[in-house]
């Protein structure tokens, strides 16, 4: 299958970090439904884990239990899975039943992101790296996105620690 292309290199939201365990672990903590709902997501919410289904066109409904009680839903479909090394999927918000919706907060947010990350092993560790864009957007949705490059480094960095924590228990 053919992976959409950003429109413009710098609309590309990138993540890399280092993790100090290995591939094979970090690839099931972050495909295993049991796993993804000890660290995924802010801290402070509670993910639920609707259905994980991680073959080619399955998807992971999942929803975000804010502190208020507040659920946030989302949804990725997933489009390439070469464990453990390479995995995309297609991002969006959705409601409860997995229909995409705009995003509760940010009505101009792209409905789909493709999101594409590798997992690469070196000496014991392994590098984690993500490159998300707009697909099917308007340049309006692809300028949010972008506009929200450094907001997501934040959000990214909190779910990120949470990982390393509960990474750190399965040793």
């Amino acid at each position: 299958m053919t992976l959409e292309t950003p429109a413009a290199e710098d609309e590309v939201f990138k993540l890399a970090r280092t993790f100090d365990a290995p591939k094979a672990l970090l690839w099931d903590v972050v495909t295993k439904a049991e796993h993804l709902a000890n660290w995924f997501g802010p801290a402070g919410m509670k993910l639920i884990v609707k259905s994980l289904d991680l073959k080619v066109d399955g998807t992971f409904l999942y929803g975000m239990q804010m502190p208020t009680g507040v659920t946030m839903w989302g949804k990725w479909v997933f489009r390439e899975i070469s464990a453990p090394d390479k995995i995309a999927y297609v991002v969006s918000f959705c409601n409860e039943a997995g229909q995409p919706v705009r995003h509760p907060m940010a009505p101009l947010w792209p409905l789909e992101v493709l999101a594409i990350q590798t997992l690469t092993e070196k000496d014991g560790k392994t590098i984690y790296e993500s490159r998300s864009f707009p697909i099917n957007a308007t340049s309006e949705e692809r300028a949010i996105f972008k506009a929200g490059h450094a907001s997501m480094q934040m959000g990214f960095g909190g779910t990120f620690a949470q990982l390393e924590l509960y990474l750190a228990k399965l040793k």
